[in-house]
């Protein structure tokens, strides 16, 4: 008998939309660090497919998302022009739960507490499916890119250095 899949937030809020999307899991049993790249090696695809959700604030109750290839960096000038904003900075790790709901390693642009304006990399734009976190470690969701915009109502953007 299969076992039951315990379905995150975010992949409840896709299934609402009628999105297509694939839900991938890996295991978390070995004790290696949940790092983007792991992840995308645990699940077999190239990096180029698998992406990491970012927080960044800039300031008082003004918070962005970012979601961009795994072996890639934010590029945290180019990003905060991409939202008008003057600098931007990561969010605190020990911020991380208690404003989106979720930990690091399973932190999903889709069904955080609070909407957030979310910024896409513009590599994903031309990809048939992207790989994200479907909220929880150890289960990414394959999806569109253009139905993960939709999802998170995110835009896409030139982030990365």
């Amino acid at each position: 008998m299969a076992k039951k899949v315990t379905k995150t937030n975010a992949v409840r809020l896709i299934e609402q939309q009628k999105i297509p999307y694939e839900l991938l899991e890996y295991n978390t049993e070995d004790g290696k660090p949940v790092d983007g790249i792991s992840v995308s090696e645990k699940i077999g695809y190239p990096h180029e497919y698998v992406y990491k959700t970012l927080v960044t604030t800039a300031g008082a109750n003004r918070y962005y998302v970012f979601v961009v290839p795994v072996a890639k960096e934010l590029d945290l000038k180019k990003a905060a022009k991409a939202i008008g904003e003057k600098k931007i900075e990561m969010l605190a790790m020990k911020d991380l739960l208690s404003l989106t709901g979720y930990i690091r390693g399973g932190c999903s642009p889709i069904g955080m507490k609070k909407m957030f304006p979310t910024y896409i990399n513009v590599s994903a734009e031309k990809l048939e499916f992207m790989i994200v976190s479907a909220g929880k470690i150890g289960m990414q969701l394959k999806i569109a890119p253009q139905d993960l915009a939709e999802a998170c109502r995110a835009k896409f953007a030139d982030i990365i250095s």
